[in-house]
């Protein structure tokens, strides 16, 4: 996985490139009306039930528009809201609240949908041991705030993108000639080049697992789209020779069975690519 540092450096350039987009030259609705010196507050409020995410990222943004606003947190991510909570107040230029306003809202709203999302899978897996995983089937250019998200509400994090795991599916296994030849080469690869990461490997048939069973190295054993019996009888033919995840067909109506089937994980595009941003607004409070 990426490291804190990596982490917080795709934070800062999600920022900075999406206030380029945002103001330009300038927020000129605001310069055009509002004194360079009026001062304001304004209340971050809650127009749907669900569980918040963001707060901590919404405080980054303030930061970096203006330094000297002042925000009040009421409700830490994480927390379930409902309709007419206010999770945050934010004082200071008005100038400067309006000019992040669209950024703190676009991203808390998508932020808190996936943590709802994600929530829902994580109550669901309640007991069973099994871990929910995202995906990277994210939005491009914001994927660590979807990530983040995901986080925030009790889920795990799989790769952050094609640089910190290998992850062998099926494309790979065909290009290379077979599971063998793209487990061998792969491992031949890390050696040469002095890299450590691990390897995931997907498996689309029982005999595939027993093929990736015969290999070095492997980390986890991805299944996918293997129905109830046969992630049984894979989870029972892998033992504790490595991690299992299950993969394909997972959603709120199949994810406990899956679960109790005795994968260590369960992983679901659905927690970043299928949400509907949940409904928050910036008030002035007059």
């Amino acid at each position: 996985m990426i490291s804190e540092e990596q982490f917080k450096a795709e934070l800062d350039i999600i920022i900075k490139n999406a206030i380029r987009e945002d103001v330009g030259d300038g927020d000129h609705s605001s310069l055009a009306c509002i004194p360079a010196t009026a001062t304001g507050k304004a209340k971050l409020l809650v127009k749907e039930d669900g569980y918040i995410a963001g707060v901590e990222f919404a405080k980054m943004v303030l930061a970096y528009v203006d330094p000297t606003l002042e925000v009040e947190v009421c409700i830490e991510d994480g927390a379930e809201v409902k309709v007419g909570d206010i999770v945050l107040y934010v004082s200071g230029s008005s100038q400067s609240i309006l000019k992040a306003e669209r950024l703190m809202l676009n991203a808390m709203q998508r932020m808190s949908a996936i943590a709802t999302k994600t929530r829902v899978f994580v109550n669901l897996l309640e007991g069973t041991g099994t871990k929910i995983l995202d995906t990277r089937k994210t939005t491009p250019g914001i994927r660590a705030i979807e990530k983040w998200a995901v986080k925030i509400a009790g889920g795990e994090n799989h790769r952050f993108a094609l640089y910190d795991m290998i992850m062998l599916k099926d494309n790979h296994i065909d290009f290379a000639g077979g599971i063998k030849q793209a487990i061998n080469k792969t491992n031949q690869y890390l050696k040469d080049n002095n890299k450590d990461l691990k390897i995931i490997v997907e498996a689309r048939s029982i005999d595939e697992v027993k093929q990736i069973l015969a290999c070095d190295n492997v980390h986890r054993i991805l299944l996918d789209n293997f129905d109830y019996d046969m992630t049984r009888e894979a989870v029972a033919l892998i033992g504790d020779q490595c991690q299992t995840e299950s993969s394909g067909n997972i959603d709120e109506s199949t994810v406990r069975e899956y679960a109790l089937c005795g994968v260590n994980y369960v992983s679901s595009g659905a927690l970043t690519h299928s949400v509907h941003n949940m409904d928050l607004s910036l008030k002035a409070v007059l």
